[in-house]
């Protein structure tokens, strides 16, 4: 075994990479994207209307195995209208980790309701479900059919569970703490399109799901995300709401309330496509890739490589290194020789509920969250390291 230093790390990392500068994760468009780009550009349907948006969303709906599918213009204003739909209203409060991207709490922010910060797991970096359990049964209580917050007084609506990284959380567990606590779930799997548990596509487990298409994703519409629900009910408002709650007529604009324009263009519908026909494909060298991390790292002492979670099959969007306990203090050194290298690397997010806009919110003891940002650090994923241009 090796000791562990930055240089023994990083140059494990590099055998794996080859030689030059390395990005985060990098899209690769290789396959139709030109054709179905250009046959958008050609028949005049650019923006929020045409064949490759419904075609999109067919393809979408048909791989997560869901009912209903509608795409929009980001996966933060997905998990915004969804909250919308399901009734969180203005001093709501929503449960979240506090260990995510900010674009998950914003779109609480957005519709004046209040994020209440919960922790998380090392068995999956999702909801810690067994405090959060223990938590609420101390913290709320059940009024009617509503959950208050006993300190604030306000309504506890909804949970956003987070699948971090692509990793399944505790999904099932999730599910039955909504139940008991009378809680909406939408599920923020942003980043998880590909990622199941049990067999089960993530974000068919709540009532709603939400993916994101950014550049970064496993596949991209270049912006862009997408909300799948099994509730037609739910699927016909969120369509209505996101083409500015629009009427159909022949020729009149009228519309019946406050709504937005978050419809995804169709450009970038023909480019998810696309990418769409290519996901399996990227899903197995993402997991190569993981294999091949796994293989350079296991001599190294005090370091490992996060693994999916019991009964889960990962998409492993993001590789992320994990320093024991006692080395955390390695971090940063071996996060500037990375940089020094020119691979990209990064430490997880910080804890949200440390940054300016949402120090003073209600929150749960975080520990575990401030753990995992401690010893965590992502490493260059994206498909493209395994499957080379030719």
């Amino acid at each position: 075994m090796r000791a562990l230093s930055a240089k023994n790390v990083v140059n494990a990392i590099r055998s794996v990479l080859g030689k030059g500068a390395h990005q985060l994760h990098e899209p690769l468009l290789k396959g139709k994207e030109i054709i179905f780009v250009s046959d958008t550009i050609k028949r005049n349907f650019v923006s929020t209307a045409g064949e490759y948006v419904n075609r999109f969303e067919k393809a979408v709906k048909k791989f997560s195995k869901s009912n209903h599918a509608i795409a929009v213009v980001n996966g933060t204003q997905a998990i915004f209208v969804s909250l919308k739909v399901l009734g969180v209203r203005k001093d709501d409060e929503v449960l979240v980790p506090a260990l995510t991207f900010v674009g998950t709490v914003n779109a609480i922010s957005y519709i004046g309701a209040h994020p209440h910060f919960i922790d998380s797991s090392w068995e999956n970096f999702g909801v810690n479900c067994d405090k959060l359990e223990k938590y609420l049964s101390k913290n709320a209580q059940i009024i009617g059919n509503r959950c208050i917050n006993k300190s604030t007084g306000n309504v506890i609506k909804a949970i956003v569970p987070v699948h971090i990284f692509g990793h399944p959380c505790d999904i099932e567990k999730v599910i039955k703490i909504s139940k008991k606590f009378k809680l909406a779930v939408v599920e923020d799997a942003a980043e998880a399109l590909g990622s199941f548990h049990k067999k089960k596509h993530l974000g068919t487990f709540g009532d709603i799901g939400c993916f994101s298409f950014n550049g970064n994703k496993i596949i991209t519409t270049g912006g862009g995300g997408m909300i799948i629900t099994n509730q037609a009910k739910l699927a016909k408002k969120i369509k209505h709401l996101t083409t500015t709650a629009k009427l159909k007529h022949k020729w009149e604009y009228i519309h019946d309330e406050v709504g937005y324009n978050f419809r995804m263009p169709s450009i970038n519908a023909a480019l998810g496509l696309a990418q769409l026909l290519k996901l399996r494909t990227f899903l197995k060298a993402k997991r190569k890739l993981f294999y091949k991390y796994m293989k350079v790292l296991k001599d190294i002492n005090g370091i490992s490589l996060f693994k999916e979670p019991k009964n889960a099959k990962s998409n492993y969007w993001l590789q992320t290194l994990i320093l024991d306990k006692k080395n955390s203090k390695f971090k940063n050194k071996i996060l500037k020789e990375f940089h020094k290298k020119k691979v990209f690397s990064r430490p997880t997010w910080q804890l949200i509920s440390d940054l300016k806009p949402y120090r003073n919110n209600q929150k749960m003891d975080l520990s575990i969250a401030r753990d995992i940002y401690k010893r965590s650090i992502n490493i260059p994923s994206s498909q493209k390291l395994i499957i080379k241009n030719k």
